[in-house]
């Protein structure tokens, strides 16, 4: 899997000209699922990013993660966005490959089994629409944005 983690004052989620998502501060995230991939995945790529420390704290940049913010009271949410492209490889001619990409029948149970994570470790979470044709509006903060591999095992 891969994760474009992105640190937000505010971002949402449009479909069709509705709001399907939408956080105040906390952290966008871009998520990629890779052909492969599987539940020990999703979940060990959720509880790096929910542990990630990218927030403010104490005049520091980069002092707490999401769930250290939470538990200091003040609210850290996920906005999480499925994204295959993040999975592409631009190596070879001017066409991306997708050949490495999860098929969208095994994607859309990691990417929701990831969202679900997220939620059980405690943050408040929302997300995008599977498979959708989105407008996704984000203002970084910082800006502050990672990217994170969570390779599967023996791959």
């Amino acid at each position: 899997m891969r994760a474009v983690v992105q640190r937000v004052s505010t971002a949402r989620v449009t479909v069709e000209g509705e709001v399907v998502g939408a956080i105040g501060p906390g952290m966008l995230v871009l998520l990629g699922v890779f052909e492969g991939d599987g539940p020990a995945e999703a979940e060990r790529l959720a509880t790096r990013i929910a542990n990630f420390r990218f927030f403010p704290a104490g005049g520091r940049s980069m002092e707490r993660s999401a769930r250290d913010a939470s538990a200091a009271g003040e609210s850290r949410a996920a906005l999480v966005v499925s994204q295959f492209t993040l999975v592409a490889d631009g190596r070879k001619g001017r066409r991306p490959s997708f050949d490495r990409a999860a098929r969208p029948e095994e994607a859309e149970p990691l990417y929701e089994h990831f969202v679900a994570q997220l939620a059980r470790l405690g943050l408040p979470t929302a997300k995008g629409r599977f498979g959708a044709h989105m407008a996704v509006e984000s203002v970084n903060d910082g800006p502050v944005t990672f990217v994170l591999d969570e390779v599967a095992r023996g791959a």
